[in-house]
């Protein structure tokens, strides 16, 4: 373990996402997944209209 060398108290470990910044990436995640289900609804619908029926 490290110790800060000012304090000689354990240095704590950098933060590796805070956060807000993982709750943006979960909602962008959510986003993308959505519009993605779209387009596939979409495309699958302009198939089907291009069939004969």
């Amino acid at each position: 373990m490290t110790t800060d060398e000012t304090t000689k108290t354990p240095a704590a470990p950098p933060p590796a996402v805070s956060p807000k910044k993982d709750d943006k990436q979960d909602r962008l995640a959510a986003r993308l997944r959505e519009n993605l289900r779209k387009r596939k609804e979409q495309a699958r619908g302009r198939e089907k209209d291009g069939q004969p029926g």
